[in-house]
């Protein structure tokens, strides 16, 4: 059956754009775009210039690639986190989910996504390659002997655990120290989905690959 209100330009254009979004159905993109027509002008232009800041003012900081709205991010920033130890994941709500427990004290390298053949991602397509230019400025700053580890803290699905192999084997020739979680969290979870407790005892009890 057509929707009633299909005529009504405007609204489908609307509702349009929210399907777009990851989970948003057909009735909850009319939702949402109703709800936005209960807004004032001013709060509908105050919702209009918060996504187009996003979008304008966040960067990839040139450190880590995790989101941010300055070149470097307040992670990186901050010299108490400790510079060699790493930890390596897919995306910014990796990060955000980890940061969350407040008892890692390391710092991040995000990838942008884990290999997937099936996708036509390739290694070339993720930021390993400055993570490797990131450690080897750390050696010759510090030594090659300076300790650095690297948390493979991909999802702990197939794409992730690939993922974090390959890098492992990238890694290790450079007298790198690598680990991944501990399986705490269960096979095919997201880490972002994971409960505080399980993500800290897989960050506390992780293992040399």
């Amino acid at each position: 059956m057509e929707n009633k209100n299909s005529f009504v330009a405007p609204l489908e254009r609307l509702a349009e754009q929210f399907r777009k979004l990851p989970g948003v159905g057909k009735k909850s993109a009319y939702r949402l775009a109703y709800h936005v027509l209960d807004y004032s002008e001013s709060e509908a232009q105050a919702f209009s210039e918060a996504i187009l800041d996003a979008k304008r003012l966040i960067c990839r900081c040139s450190v880590c690639q995790n989101i941010s709205d300055s070149e470097v991010c307040g992670i990186c920033s901050q010299e108490k986190r400790k510079k060699n130890l790493i930890c390596l994941v897919e995306d910014p709500r990796d990060v955000a989910a980890i940061e969350k427990l407040g008892e890692y004290d390391g710092v991040y390298h995000v990838l942008g996504g884990v290999i997937s053949p099936l996708e036509g991602k390739g290694p070339e397509k993720l930021k390993i390659a400055e993570l490797l230019s990131r450690i080897s400025a750390l050696q010759s700053e510090q030594g090659e002997n300076c300790g650095i580890e690297v948390i493979a803290a991909t999802n702990p699905n197939v794409e992730g655990e690939a993922t974090a192999m390959y890098v492992s084997r990238l890694l290790k020739p450079l007298g790198v120290k690598v680990t991944r979680l501990a399986k705490g969290i269960p096979v095919g979870g997201d880490l972002e989905y994971a409960d505080d407790v399980t993500l800290f005892k897989a960050i506390e009890g992780r293992v040399e690959m």
